[in-house]
């Protein structure tokens, strides 16, 4: 069975194209739930209009169907909180100027 730690270093290869950093640096997942081999998570994105969302949920539907044991992969999007710069590691702060 996959764990938190497992699930969150592959989301850290899910790059935003528009900004260039990884969602779990830019704080845009919000919750990972394992249940057996059912992976659901809770993110959001920069902006409810963001371009890249569909694109997004692909690139990580796809990075943590990869990991062995994972069975279904749900993403539920979400906008509450909004996402701010706030959410963002301090790491990401400084790449981006912030």
């Amino acid at each position: 069975m996959a764990d938190k730690e497992q699930i969150t270093e592959v989301l850290k290869r899910v790059y935003d194209p528009e900004i260039q950093l990884d969602i779990i640096s830019l704080g845009l997942v919000y919750n990972i739930e394992i249940n057996g081999n059912k992976v659901k998570i809770l993110m959001t994105f920069t902006s409810p209009m963001c371009p890249y969302g569909p694109a997004l949920m692909d690139d990580v539907r796809r990075n943590v169907s990869a990991i062995d044991n994972v069975g279904e992969v749900e993403i539920e999007i979400t906008f509450t909180p909004v996402w701010g710069p706030d959410k963002m590691t301090e790491e990401a702060k400084i790449a981006l100027g912030i």
